[in-house]
C-alpha cells in the first residue's frame, strides 16, 4: 500500500494578494535586498525563456531562487499587445513559490499586482544610484499600468519631485491617468502632446509601452537633457539606438538577460554594458560620479524580485488568514 502525502497550497487572487497591505517602501527595500544578495552569489535567475504565440506577444517562464529569505519560485508572464483591445490586460500571469527545503509547492498567487510593484521598485533602485539626488522632473511615457507604478514609487524616493510630463499614445488613457494619480499623489502631472514633450527638460524618464518585434524608436540623443537618468521598462522599442549610446553609462538589472535578449533579437545596436545594478549596490562599481552624467538603467525584469515580494506576500497572507487552501 502506498501512503499519498498529503499536502496543501494556498491560492491567492489578485485580490488577496492586494489586502496584504505589502507597503510600497517595504517593497521598495526588499527589491534592493534581493540586489544586494544577488552581488553576493546568493541567488539563482537564470535568463528568463519565453514564446510568442503572437506578433508583438511573449509568454516567459522567469525562475529564481534567492537563499537568505529562503524563496524559490517562478513567475509565468504574458504580454499580448491585442488585449487591450479585446477589454483584457496587456500583462497577466502566476507566480508558484515551492518550499525551500522538500520543493513542494506551497503558494499560486496572481503575478500582475507583483509584476506592476517589483517593476516599479526596481526603478526606484536604480534611480537611488543613478539619478539626481535633487531630482524634482519626471517624463512618464505610457500611461498604463507600469506608468502608474513607477510614478508611485518615485514619488516617494524623490521627495523634491515637483512636475511629472505624462504622454499616451491613447488620449483617453492620458486624460484617466493624469485626473487619477493627481488625486492619489497631489502632484503637478502635466499631458503633453509627444513623446519629445515628455522627455525634454526632465531629471528622470521613464518609458513604459509594450515590448514591440518590429520597432521603430523615437526617443532622440538631443532630447534628453545632460545629468538626466532614464529608466526604460520596454527594452529597445522606444530609444534610437544613438540615444542609448549617447548615455555615459548604460546599466541594467541584470547583464546575462540582456546578452540573451541580444541573443533572440533585441539590442542589436546598443553600447557597451557598465555595470550590473547588483555591482552598483554591492559597491564594485560607482553610481553617479558627476551631476552632468547622462545615465540610463536597461531594467528588463529578475524574478529575484518577484520572489522576494511574492515570499512576504504568502507569509503576510498566512498570518491574516487571507486566500484559499487548496490539495495537492
Amino acid at each position: 500500500m502506498i501512503l499519498m502525502h498529503r499536502h496543501k497550497l494556498l491560492y491567492l487572487s489578485r485580490s488577496d494578494v492586494e489586502r496584504t497591505k505589502l507597503p510600497v517602501v517595504e517593497i521598495i527595500n526588499l527589491v534592493e535586498e534581493a540586489f544586494r544578495e544577488k552581488w553576493e552569489g546568493r541567488v539563482e535567475v537564470p535568463p528568463k525563456l519565453g514564446i510568442h504565440p503572437q506578433v508583438n506577444s511573449f509568454i516567459h517562464a522567469m525562475p529564481a531562487l534567492l537563499s537568505r529569505v529562503k524563496a524559490a519560485g517562478i513567475k509565468w508572464i504574458s504580454g499580448f499587445l491585442e488585449n487591450p483591445a479585446k477589454g483584457l490586460p496587456y500583462m497577466t500571469g502566476l507566480i508558484i513559490l515551492n518550499d525551500f527545503n522538500t520543493g513542494f509547492p506551497i503558494c499560486i498567487m496572481d503575478a500582475s499586482w507583483v509584476t506592476a510593484k517589483r517593476t516599479g521598485a526596481a526603478t526606484a533602485v536604480a534611480a537611488k544610484y543613478l539619478a539626481r539626488k535633487d531630482s524634482r522632473t519626471l517624463g512618464i511615457l505610457g500611461c498604463g499600468v507600469q506608468g502608474r507604478s513607477n510614478l508611485e514609487v518615485l514619488a516617494v524616493m524623490f521627495h523634491e519631485l515637483k512636475e511629472v510630463k505624462a504622454y499616451d499614445v491613447n488620449s483617453e488613457n492620458l486624460k484617466k491617468y493624469v485626473k487619477e494619480m493627481t488625486e492619489r499623489l497631489r502632484l503637478k502631472i502635466r499631458p503633453v502632446n509627444s513623446p519629445r514633450e515628455a522627455v525634454e527638460g526632465c531629471d528622470i524618464v521613464v518609458t513604459a509601452g509594450p515590448i514591440l518585434k518590429h520597432r521603430d524608436p523615437v526617443i532622440e540623443a538631443e532630447w534628453f537633457k545632460d545629468g538626466g537618468f532614464a529608466c526604460p521598462l520596454d527594452y529597445d522599442s522606444y530609444w534610437k539606438p544613438e540615444a542609448m549610446r549617447s548615455m555615459d553609462k548604460f546599466c541594467t538589472d541584470d547583464r546575462a538577460q540582456l546578452i540573451h535578449t541580444k541573443s533572440i533579437g533585441h539590442f542589436q545596436d546598443s553600447p557597451e554594458i557598465y555595470a550590473d545594478l547588483s555591482e552598483i549596490i554591492g559597491g564594485k562599481k560607482p553610481g553617479r560620479e558627476r551631476e552632468t552624467e547622462r545615465i540610463m538603467s536597461m531594467n528588463l525584469g529578475l524574478a529575484i524580485n518577484d520572489m522576494a515580494v511574492a515570499i512576504k506576500i504568502y507569509e503576510a497572507a498566512k498570518e491574516k488568514g487571507i486566500g484559499t487552501w487548496l490539495p495537492l
